[in-house]
């Protein structure tokens, strides 16, 4: 069967060749029985996995030499679409002649690079990444049984996007060194979200327990309590009157920090503090707009309004805000 006769010709450049051949000529497909693996002194495992986000499954089968806990033979039955027999035939093959601890090790990552046709092309399109997130799964579920252990057990991490294997942890760090601000920006930097897609945000084809969007808010909230901390270890927490000038700007940014900024960055700009100067009765806080907030009608009217209150209310009634 031809390449656009199984896929549409507006697929044709989204699947690698190698992928399109496995479709119509499997290699490992098939079935071990008890019996076979018996005659030959080796143990049979039989795993099934199933993913419920599009209906498709997959039966593994692993003969496995219980001297040394080589797998001498593997073998797949894939009940789904294409692209999960490509995937599962690659995954069967990445198996063999592994123990169970070396190929419980093996990721979808590693599945889908074997499916492409150069390095730097993806095999698959984005929707279609979870049939290589199920053969990694079904791999867990066989060397569970093999060594009577939970499947979970061996995930050391929390996985928030399993297409691309990065964990919960990763996220936060990468948000945190980087100073990331959007969704775009999380998966320009690690691959999240960049496949399937479900787990930017509730909605897609699957449930997660973690969204990228709620990971990036709530690291960002961590990321402002923690300034907020360290400014006032350096004054904030004392009279703003009397702080020395570094620690005025300090307490300044951190109270912006924690109220107004993500505003100007959800609407393409910023701001930044470029004096702070006494003037009689009054503190003056000299700063300068950027991005979309540069020249914006409301940088003069509502924007400067929030900001001089922000920092009125939990800083000083003295202070006076003057863009420049």
């Amino acid at each position: 069967m031809a390449k656009n006769d199984i896929l549409g010709e507006s697929l044709w450049d989204a699947y690698s060749n190698k992928v399109t051949t496995l479709m119509n000529n499997p290699q490992h497909q098939g079935e071990i029985t008890e019996d076979e693996a018996a005659s030959r002194g080796n143990k049979l495992i039989v795993a099934d996995f199933g993913a419920e986000s599009c209906g498709d499954a997959v039966r593994l089968y692993w003969e496995i030499d219980p001297k040394d806990d080589k797998i001498v033979n593997s073998k797949f039955k894939s009940f789904g679409c294409g692209t999960a027999i490509a995937s599962s035939d690659v995954m069967t093959e990445l198996c063999i002649g592994k123990t169970v601890q070396e190929a419980v090790k093996i990721t979808n990552i590693d599945v889908e690079m074997a499916l492409r046709d150069t390095p730097d092309v993806p095999a698959v399109p984005p929707q279609k990444m979870h049939c290589s997130v199920m053969a990694y799964d079904v791999i867990k579920k066989a060397a569970g049984l093999y060594l009577g252990v939970d499947s979970e057990s061996f995930e050391e991490e929390i996985i928030v996007c399993e297409c691309a294997r990065v964990s919960l942890a990763t996220l936060q760090e990468v948000i945190k060194l980087n100073d990331l601000t959007t969704v775009e920006q999380i998966t320009d930097y690690t691959k999240a979200g960049g496949f399937c897609k479900s787990c930017i945000k509730p909605g897609g084809h699957e449930d997660r327990e973690y969204y990228l969007v709620d990971i990036l808010a709530d690291t960002r909230k961590e990321m402002d309590e923690e300034k907020m901390k360290a400014a006032a270890e350096s004054g904030m927490g004392g009279d703003f009157e009397a702080m020395t000038l570094v620690q005025k700007i300090k307490a300044i940014d951190a109270a912006i920090d924690e109220s107004v900024r993500q505003f100007l960055v959800m609407d393409g700009g910023n701001m930044e503090v470029i004096d702070v100067k006494d003037a009689d009765d009054n503190i003056d806080v000299y700063i300068r707009y950027l991005g979309a907030c540069n020249g914006c009608s409301s940088s003069t009217t509502g924007t400067l309004y929030a900001i001089e209150s922000t920092l009125k209310e939990k800083l000083s009634s003295k202070i006076r805000v003057l863009p420049i």
